[in-house]
């Protein structure tokens, strides 16, 4: 037998629903409001046949570019070998979810202008960069508590 190279070849589990899962689609799905700019993920999903969009764009970030009653258009960008090609992909709302990309971005922004306030009205200067952590501070053992050996049991049959 040969190898099928179908328009939904090899999606067998990208587009199957998730344990649970199954079943009508949740209303709050189609109560979302898109707008112009707004980041999104392309998820599809595999109730809804309509408005799908193809394979090599299921879980991929882009931007919303048009919105029309039942769907969104959507900025996308494609490898091709060495190089990103902007494609423009048409997906009906069922495909599509608000992205949470930027939550902790837009978090850090907010915190780093509050602290650049109060420590602008104390007059005095702060570090806003982000750090790795730092190693665990140093901790003595008390000697109170002797270590334990801990060894396996042998195996018996007991017949």
């Amino acid at each position: 037998m040969g190898h099928s190279a179908g328009l939904r070849a090899g999606t067998r589990y990208a587009y199957a629903r998730g344990f649970k899962r199954k079943g009508l689609i949740n209303l709050s799905t189609y109560l979302r409001n898109y707008k112009v700019g707004d980041i999104v993920d392309v998820v599809a999903n595999g109730a809804v046949q309509k408005g799908m969009p193809y394979k090599v764009f299921h879980g991929k970030t882009g931007v919303v570019r048009n919105v029309t009653k039942s769907a969104v258009g959507v900025i996308l960008y494609k490898q091709v070998r060495n190089r990103y090609i902007e494609k423009h992909v048409n997906v009906r709302i069922e495909h599509v979810r608000h992205s949470r990309s930027r939550e902790e971005f837009l978090r850090r922004v907010k915190e780093n202008a509050r602290k650049r306030r109060e420590a602008k009205a104390k007059g005095e200067t702060v570090f806003l960069k982000r750090q790795p952590a730092k190693p665990r501070e140093a901790r003595t053992v008390s000697g109170e508590q002797k270590p334990e050996s801990i060894a396996p049991i042998a195996y018996e049959t007991t017949i």
